[in-house]
């Protein structure tokens, strides 16, 4: 919801960084792959329930998720390194559920809807976006993208808010997993919803 509206904040630091590394010959898709894996080391973390040390590395991983994409505008942005981001955003966010999941008994059933609820906003947006290529339907609102990315009320920046507040809360895990679920399921009936009226007389 507030990804947009916040790119001119967030693009200029990531832009100036992005260029350095990238000329220091790092690959964008390498800075994917660290940030992937210093975000699923928070997972024996949030199991042990040191939760401090995975908050941090949960902020490493979306730093780095950031970080990706403005490397790749100063070197070589590519339909893999696009690819590679998803995959290994949508693992990360379930692993994180997951972790919590496994923590705490209590948080099973509210874990197992969030990642069910993930799942109705992963195929709403994947989906969108392979139409919209077929349709040649574009839009850089969200940046320079290799795919199209249609919004929701869920997108990057709450479910960062929402993994901060289950590590600094996490006696609270189950009512923010279901509030954070529920939204999902907004999101996800709203992009039917424009895919409705995006595709409804295309062939």
């Amino acid at each position: 919801m507030f990804d947009a509206a916040l790119r001119h904040v967030i693009d200029p630091p990531l832009n100036y960084i992005g260029t350095k590394v990238a000329a220091l010959g790092v690959s964008a898709n390498m800075v994917t792959i660290v940030g992937f894996g210093l975000g699923i080391a928070a997972v024996p973390f949030i199991v042990t329930e040191n939760y401090g040390v995975a908050l941090v590395l949960i902020l490493i991983n979306r730093i780095f998720d950031g970080l990706d994409g403005a490397v790749a505008r100063h070197s070589l942005l590519t339909d893999f390194g696009g690819y590679l981001d998803i995959v290994c955003d949508f693992i990360f966010y379930s692993a994180v559920v997951f972790a919590f999941a496994w923590a705490r008994p209590e948080n099973t059933l509210a874990g197992a809807f969030l990642i069910l609820s993930f799942m109705g906003t992963a195929c709403t947006f994947l989906t969108y976006a392979i139409m919209a290529e077929k349709h040649k339907i574009s839009t850089d609102i969200r940046g320079r993208k290799s795919l199209y990315y249609l919004g929701g009320l869920t997108e990057g920046m709450e479910t960062i808010v929402a993994m901060v507040l289950m590590c600094l809360l996490p006696n609270y895990f189950v009512e923010v997993a279901l509030i954070f679920g529920a939204m999902c399921w907004v999101t996800t009936v709203t992009r039917i919803y424009a895919a409705w009226l995006a595709f409804r007389n295309l062939f």
